[in-house]
């Protein structure tokens, strides 16, 4: 069972409500999607129910927001089968003030330099848990001063080496504290898009402190970078997994659900990734027990 494992919906940046998504899915084939909303938990459950009806199993899933202080870089961890998601709810409150901190700054930023009702850029927000750059632009489209989500005036606003830019980077928590919760919520941690955020530095420590996989599938890699990726994955022992990073009208370049996808194998060793490691520790401890009656 192939499957795209990296999905968003309306609760965040997505264009499509968590019915529509899965109805694509359903369309194009696909067996099993993960909904990987930024810090938003919500779809989990509504997510599995539209899933059932529709015979496309839908895997819980949360893309989680941190900062690795040593590099100083963004970085994205997917948190795949939570068995406690409830653990990581306050991570995902906290998280989500810090964006709304910034996007209320930048959107009132936007709305001094344009006649852009700040309303309206909520309004274009409907149904996400934030408001995020794709909604400003949004409304700046809708009021005829942008024709496109990513071209110039996107640029102009969050580029942070513009003159006239607006961005402002959320404060999100250590990577280590997030990896750390991940796996307090007995949750699988995968590193998203390491290419993307420009994240390889971190691996290492990364692996260190017990992650669990990496996504080498992804639009933004090369076949040349998922190849390194696999490499990597393979020498450290994680798993690998893939997806197309779903956002519908808000992709940053044209891609639907399904165009990537985690490969049969890569997702038969996720699914039973937690039996495995449950039965190597009572391994361990058995080990562990006979030693100590040996000595």
């Amino acid at each position: 069972m192939r499957g795209d494992l990296h999905c968003h919906t309306k609760l965040s940046d997505g264009s499509l409500g968590i019915e529509d998504l899965i109805t694509l899915a359903k369309k194009r084939g696909i067996e099993a999607i993960a909904i990987t909303d930024h810090d938003c938990l919500a779809g989990t459950v509504r997510g599995k129910i539209i899933g059932d009806r529709f015979g496309v199993q839908v895997i819980p899933g949360v893309e989680l927001s941190a900062t690795d202080t040593k590099t100083g870089k963004k970085v994205h961890l997917l948190c795949y089968l939570s068995d406690y998601p409830d653990r990581l709810e306050g991570l995902c409150h906290r998280n989500s003030l810090a964006r709304k901190k910034a996007a209320h700054y930048m959107m009132l930023q936007v709305a001094k330099r344009y006649p852009v009702a700040a309303e309206l850029i909520v309004k274009c927000a409907t149904g996400s848990t934030n408001i995020y750059k794709q909604h400003i632009m949004q409304a700046l489209m809708e009021c005829g001063f942008a024709r496109e989500f990513y071209g110039d005036m996107y640029h102009k606003l969050f580029d942070k080496d513009s003159p006239d830019s607006v961005l402002v980077s959320p404060k999100y928590p250590d990577i280590e504290e997030v990896l750390t919760a991940i796996h307090d919520a007995g949750g699988i941690a995968v590193l998203a898009h390491p290419y993307f955020f420009d994240n390889l530095d971190s691996l290492p420590r990364l692996v260190e402190k017990g992650l669990d996989g990496i996504e080498v599938w992804h639009p933004c890699a090369t076949e040349e970078q998922q190849a390194e990726l696999k490499k990597i994955a393979t020498k450290n022992k994680l798993l690998m997994t893939g997806g197309t990073d779903f956002h519908g009208l808000y992709n940053l370049d044209p891609v639907s659900i399904g165009d990537v996808l985690t490969p049969d194998d890569a997702m038969a060793k996720l699914l039973g990734y937690k039996a495995k490691q449950k039965r190597l520790a009572r391994k361990a401890a058995k080990a562990a027990q006979l030693a100590n009656d040996a000595g």
